[in-house]
């Protein structure tokens, strides 16, 4: 069995002095969200075996809050991929394929719609799921999910089904965050 954690990247800055997206930073909130959500994972799931983050600046602010939140108790393998910005779900498990290696246990952390598109690629539509039914409606940012897969190899992800095990969404941690942040 191998576990695939899922985390969108915080809520970013609307504007970074290059003009650039891919070199937004995370603003205040976000910063809050991710240790919120950090210290949230550290209950579901011990230290990640892998972790592979997309290299835009907002997603490497938000792996690194949350890893500090997490404790970092344990080496974390790290893969930073420019590939995972904006990636699409296929990208996504190329990048597990290519880069899981043989942990048990990976982290990717990219952006939507790639990352909720794949939840619900990897997870089977259930009327009885209501983790699923909660991320098909909304993936915000810093959302995390952990899904169980019956796969021996990361090679094998590619058409696997698996079970939503955990969802945290930012603002059901920190009620400061308000509805707004689920943007």
């Amino acid at each position: 069995m191998k576990r695939l954690g899922l985390l969108r990247h915080a809520k970013s800055e609307e504007h970074q002095p290059s003009g650039r997206d891919y070199d937004r930073g995370l603003n205040g909130k976000g910063r809050r969200a991710a240790a919120a959500v950090g210290r949230s994972m550290t209950r579901i799931q011990p230290p990640f075996g892998r972790v592979i983050a997309s290299a835009a600046v907002r997603a490497q602010e938000t792996i690194d809050i949350v890893l500090d939140a997490m404790g970092r108790s344990a080496p974390v393998e790290r893969v930073d991929l420019k590939s995972l910005y904006l990636a699409d779900p296929d990208q996504l498990i190329d990048s597990a394929v290519e880069h899981g290696g043989d942990a048990d246990t990976l982290l990717l952390v990219a952006h939507n719609p790639g990352l909720e598109e794949l939840l619900l690629q990897l997870v089977p539509a259930d009327p009885a799921d209501e983790l699923r039914a909660i991320a098909e409606r909304k993936f915000p940012t810093g959302a995390f999910a952990l899904i169980e897969l019956d796969i021996a190899d990361w090679s094998e992800l590619p058409g696997a089904q698996g079970r939503l095990t955990a969802l945290t969404l930012p603002r059901d941690l920190d009620p400061a965050l308000g509805p707004e942040y689920a943007r």
